[in-house]
């Protein structure tokens, strides 16, 4: 198999608040070379790199807003987070968790800190990846996956380097237990110092990697922490290499070859779809979130 090699290295971009809760850096789609095309299925990567909340009696966070089209997938590294929709999922997730909502048809939904964690204050750090959906499953009916970190897929590496968590896709025969529409893989690479490990996937699969935590050698470049890799289309395989303590997320998955029309929190294949969903949420459609 031939080496996938590094397409391009990108360092965070100057961060902005999302309500008052999340201060994320924005890689997808604010870097033009990282287009929701090019990188589909992900369409949307916002990463809240490690930031220490003071204490608040009152949760920060966004307020209801409506989706269409696509999947939110938030992964909590630390911290605590809250989520209802309007189509009656919710939970909170803490280190190490994942929550997965399939918006779909249409769903209004919040996100705050979870109201305990909010006291207290402490360390926030999270990602937040879209995921686009096919056109024939775009009006499908809304859905919400608790994924807990003790139900993921972990495959352990040898001699005490860390471990591979996995969310959804399959590592070296370990599956994860997100349930996805389209071939994803989604892990969360947990090396110890000098630790190192192979990823393969298919060639035409888009395939990105955000280190998280500490810094690594992917193949032989070096990657700092909080930096972002875009993946060339001309491989399938590469290795990582923990130069500290890392952690690393893996994304890969196979592109929706279709057309994508996306207005604020909806994502379509069309224009009309998009007045459509606005009509929608306008009209009630969407059902009702306090």
């Amino acid at each position: 198999m031939k080496q996938k090699n590094i397409e391009l290295i990108l360092p965070p971009r100057e961060a902005h608040w999302v309500g008052d809760g999340f201060r994320v850096h924005n890689f997808i789609p604010a870097y033009k070379s990282l287009s929701m095309k090019r990188l589909s299925p992900f369409i949307l990567l916002d990463y809240n790199s490690k930031y220490n909340f003071p204490p608040s009696a009152t949760p920060r966070g966004v307020g209801v807003h409506p989706h269409r089209g696509f999947e939110t997938v938030t992964i909590a590294y630390k911290g605590k987070v809250e989520h209802h929709d309007s189509s009656g999922g919710g939970g909170i997730i803490a280190d190490g968790d994942v929550q997965w909502m399939t918006a779909a048809a249409g769903v209004l939904h919040k996100e705050f800190h979870e109201t305990e964690w909010s006291k207290k204050g402490g360390d926030f750090h999270m990602v937040q990846l879209w995921v686009n959906l096919p056109a024939k499953n775009k009006m499908n009916e809304a859905k919400y996956q608790a994924i807990t970190n003790e139900n993921m897929g972990k495959y352990y590496l040898l001699e005490n380097d860390g471990l591979v968590e996995i969310i959804a896709g399959e590592y070296l025969g370990v599956k994860g237990p997100a349930s996805t529409f389209t071939p994803i893989n989604l892990f969360n690479a947990k090396l110890n110092k000098n630790a190192k490990t192979e990823f393969s996937f298919p060639k035409d699969y888009n395939t990105a990697i955000l280190v998280i935590e500490g810094s690594i050698k992917l193949n032989s470049e070096l990657v700092a922490e909080n930096n972002f890799v875009l993946m060339a289309n001309d491989g399938e395989n590469f290795n990582i290499q923990a130069l500290e303590n890392a952690i690393v997320l893996i994304m890969s998955g196979k592109p929706i070859d279709e057309p994508i029309s996306a207005y604020g929190p909806f994502v379509m294949n069309t224009e009309e779809e998009i007045v459509k969903a606005f009509d929608d949420f306008n009209s009630g459609k969407f059902g009702h979130l306090e």
